[in-house]
């Protein structure tokens, strides 16, 4: 699996990101291409070789026309939704936004769309998150990592007036994350580098185990005299880590009880929560006090995903009340392999150990989909792409 690790040493701002991405691989001319699918006008995007403290990396740059006019996220919703660009990228524009709009609501007091952007700051907000978007489809990352977050100190004016930093709004985006004080008295995390990394970031930390293919740089506008203004990106191949020959991952358990709901919401919930990013949802039958029948839902998910899922079951159901502890989840290591039978070709899932299979497993939708097709019963198509499966495993 391609992953891809953000080294924040200066701190991370959409600029960055994008820069970094293109120093990695992303064609400049792709994302302007991707990025007149927008209904911009009257900007425009460069990417130039900048360098600090003599390591060199990719300067982004947005120029724009000044203008009055402000947009709420309802309207740069639409403005993505509205766009060519892939569907992909519009689901992490459109979290990314979400998450950066809330943080400011929650700043200023009032609801999601009567946060209002400056036409100058949305431009180059929207541009750096779609750009960031678009960088991580193109180079096909498909999870994302990130070092503790530095956040400066000092004052950054804002169209708001002069504002500590950090600015309140990054310190509300970056609730549960891990951040790192530096010697630098400047804004180093900015409000869309920080919603950026809160949205896309699966864990915080030290780099994961990878096989290094590339790295890039993106080089931030200004000069620091103590450390060098970059942020560092690492792309390659994860290794997962193995315990006793097995995949090992730390994740959460998320787990209520429930005696008061209607179970016909159940379905609803579980289908929410696993496009929230649930690795697994399941129900057990218990028994509460005075022999009230009831249910546990449990939920098995990633670190990053802890304060959505939780929102999700707040909003969605009727308890009042959240668990959550750490598991230590170690799998077989999987594998998706095609077989022939003699009722066409299915797909079956190879489980191994030390490289040695110990279980395989036939695709149910494969098989139903041949079933249904050839009009015989779905037994005997198991039962066949079982029997080749593991011809396929004796012949190695």
């Amino acid at each position: 699996m391609k992953i891809a690790y953000f080294d924040c040493l200066s701190g991370i701002s959409g600029d960055m990101v994008v820069g970094a991405l293109i120093d990695s691989g992303l064609a400049i001319k792709i994302l302007q291409r991707e990025l007149e699918k927008l209904a911009i006008k009257d900007y425009s995007v460069s990417a130039s070789r900048d360098e600090r403290h003599h390591i060199v990396g990719i300067n982004f740059k947005i120029r724009f026309k000044e203008s009055c006019h402000h947009r709420t996220f309802t309207g740069i919703k639409s403005l993505i939704n509205k766009s060519k660009l892939s569907a992909k990228v519009k689901e992490l524009s459109a979290a990314i936004f979400l998450n950066l709009v809330k943080a400011e609501a929650k700043v200023h007091g009032c609801k999601i769309d009567e946060v209002y952007f400056h036409e100058v700051g949305a431009i180059d907000s929207i541009v750096d998150v779609v750009g960031a978007a678009i960088g991580i489809e193109q180079l096909g990352i498909e999870k994302i990592y990130s070092s503790p977050l530095p956040l400066g100190s000092g004052w950054v004016e804002t169209s708001h007036g002069r504002m500590p930093v950090p600015a309140p709004a990054t310190l509300g985006l970056l609730k549960n994350v891990p951040v790192v004080s530096s010697p630098v008295a400047s804004e180093l995390t900015t409000p869309t580098g920080a919603a950026i990394m809160k949205t896309l970031a699966q864990g915080f930390g030290n780099m994961p185990n990878m096989k290094i293919q590339g790295t890039g740089y993106g080089v931030g506008d200004k000069n620091f005299k103590e450390i060098p203004n970059i942020l560092r990106l690492v792309i390659g191949e994860e290794l997962i880590s193995s315990i006793g020959g097995f995949d090992h991952e730390k994740l959460l358990v998320i787990e209520t009880n429930i005696d008061d709901m209607n179970p016909q919401i159940y379905e609803y919930i579980m289908t929410r929560l696993f496009k929230k990013g649930a690795i697994d949802v399941f129900l057990v039958p218990i028994q509460m006090k005075k022999n009230r029948p009831a249910v546990l839902l449990k939920i098995l998910c990633r670190e990053n995903k802890k304060d959505v899922i939780m929102d999700v079951l707040f909003e969605e159901t009727t308890t009042i009340g959240i668990r959550v502890y750490n598991v230590d989840r170690c799998c077989l290591e999987r594998s998706i392999k095609e077989v022939s039978t003699s009722y066409g070709n299915v797909r079956v899932k190879v489980s191994q150990r030390g490289g040695k299979s110990i279980n395989i497993q036939p695709e149910y939708e494969d098989c139903k989909k041949v079933a249904e097709k050839k009009n015989v019963p779905l037994k005997q198509v198991m039962n066949a792409a079982l029997e080749a499966g593991y011809n396929l495993k004796k012949r190695g």
